[in-house]
């Protein structure tokens, strides 16, 4: 199982859930507010805002060769209109920091938080939204122009579309509800408008999003009510990706899908942490629709992985799925990088219990513990394949 030089191999981690005190955010407030809904807080989630250097020399160290990293809009502008050069400085050394280790940077611009401010007066449906999440991404010249080579503009948009109808993070495991129109086209329009001001601002930037897209399959006769299920779901977010740079693939699990538009349960499969089906080889069935949809667009599959306190589950997993990712790319995919989430264990929005990451940590002390998937899955990089 070889994949080509230059095939980006990386590691991804989320702002909100790796950094802690995000205390500007809409998160935030929803976690720390009475009789709040989200089951577990954030808090000081793994304190990677100041252990960031560590977890850098962890992914390098691995021989990993690309960095996925968010940056926190409600630390960058905590108040409308002012924004904190402090938070600037913090992120551009993130990505020097990246870039002295070997490491290429990618950076997400929005990763489900937003700052209180901006979410409080309506969020992605206010309708000065496009400006303002422009007016962020200017701000961040700085950090962009310290080394970014690719720039995901918005964390699985069509989950941020759906957010307000989730009750709970295994709900995937039953498929999920149709997405808010108006968000829908909200997310294209912020993200249609960010690409074309980066590319004006930061010609030499790579510019893409990364869509939640899981591996449905029609069961006999079914084939209408899948295409039906997938459309608004996440190919029209796969279509607005025309004439990007890449279309980031984000795939956990996958399923079968009845005639009448409902995911049929399998009582005898295997369940993750989050409660979604054992599927490792849902990541080259994702893969190929998305290149069926998106047609001539560069794939890079900007997060796969696995919920479970079993390592050796998790190396198993991870190599069904890049095995089923080499298949799709021997089919003619066109994919050109690998991020697998997570390096680190940490917060997954609303639970503490799910462990993705390469990486365990101690939540008093914030010791990082490699886990032996981190050797093995770091060991696989092409650079050293191809040494």
């Amino acid at each position: 199982m070889t994949f080509p030089p230059g095939f980006l191999w990386g590691v991804a981690t989320g702002a909100h859930q790796t950094e802690g005190g995000n205390v500007a955010s809409d998160w935030w407030y929803r976690e720390n507010r009475p009789n709040s809904p989200v089951a577990e807080r954030c808090g000081d989630a793994v304190d990677s805002y100041h252990r960031w250097p560590e977890d850098l020399d962890l992914a390098a160290g691995a021989g990993f060769t690309d960095y996925r990293f968010g940056i926190e809009w409600s630390r960058v502008e905590p108040a409308d209109g002012h924004v904190s050069h402090a938070a600037i400085a913090h992120y551009r050394r993130i990505v020097e920091g990246a870039r002295e280790r070997g490491l290429r940077p990618l950076a997400t611009l929005h990763h489900f938080t937003l700052p209180l401010w901006f979410s409080a007066a309506g969020g992605w449906l206010r309708p000065d939204a496009v400006d303002r999440f422009l007016r962020y991404v200017d701000a961040l010249a700085p950090v962009l122009d310290a080394g970014v080579e690719r720039v995901e503009t918005i964390n699985e948009p069509n989950i941020v579309a759906i957010f307000p109808k989730l009750t709970a993070a295994g709900e995937l495991a039953h498929g999920l509800p149709e997405p808010d129109a108006a968000t829908t086209d909200a997310m294209i329009a912020v993200h249609r408008s960010t690409v074309d001001r980066l590319r004006v601002n930061h010609p030499g930037l790579l510019v893409g999003w990364g869509v939640s897209v899981q591996d449905y399959q029609a069961e006999p006769g079914a084939e209408a009510a899948l295409e039906a299920y997938a459309e608004p779901r996440d190919q029209v977010f796969l279509r607005a990706s025309a004439g990007d740079d890449f279309v980031g693939v984000q795939t956990y699990t996958g399923g079968r899908l009845r005639a009448d538009g409902t995911v049929a349960e399998n009582p005898a499969a295997e369940r993750t942490q989050t409660g979604w089906e054992y599927t490792p080889g849902a990541l080259g069935g994702a893969v190929r629709r998305v290149a069926r949809v998106a047609r001539d667009v560069p794939i890079i599959v900007t997060e796969n992985g696995v919920a479970t306190a079993d390592d050796d589950r998790r190396v198993a997993y991870t190599t069904g799925a890049l095995e089923s990712l080499r298949e799709a790319m021997a089919d003619g995919a066109d994919v050109r990088g690998y991020f697998h989430w997570s390096l680190l264990d940490n917060w997954e929005w609303g639970h503490w219990g799910p462990t993705f990451g390469l990486v365990a940590v101690d939540r008093t002390t914030f010791a990082r513990t490699p886990k032996p998937s981190l050797k093995w899955l770091g060991g696989l990089a092409p650079s050293r394949m191809d040494a």
